[in-house]
């Protein structure tokens, strides 16, 4: 179960971000390749800041899907499982296009200390 530590890596980073500020919401960009379970990461993230000055902040992913770009017949595929090959023509010469991503894409947090 990663997610754990991925949510005390975000709780981390936000916390050094918001210099004393409270932190209302963080929003997340997460490839498919990254094998997070959103039931578990949203899960994992109330564990990781019940009690703390995170507890009521919000958590937005957006999952972002793995794509490749065929070099063969120049077609885009969303895969639906690991395995780099065009739907259009099962070519495997491909290009990951998205679903690697890890990315805070922004922190929010109060305008005062406190």
């Amino acid at each position: 179960m990663h997610e754990l530590s991925i949510c005390s890596a975000i709780a981390g980073t936000a916390t050094d971000h918001a210099g004393g500020r409270r932190v209302d919401r963080i929003r997340l960009r997460i490839g498919h390749f990254r094998q997070v379970v959103p039931e578990t990461l949203a899960h994992s993230w109330t564990i990781h800041t019940t009690g703390t000055s995170l507890s009521n902040c919000k958590l937005d992913v957006t999952y972002i899907p793995a794509v490749i770009h065929c070099e063969e017949c120049d077609t885009d595929t969303t895969l639906d499982s690991p395995i780099l090959r065009c739907n259009q023509c099962g070519e495997i010469r491909a290009n990951l296009i998205s679903g690697e991503e890890f990315l805070i894409e922004s922190i929010d947090v109060a305008e005062e200390v406190g």
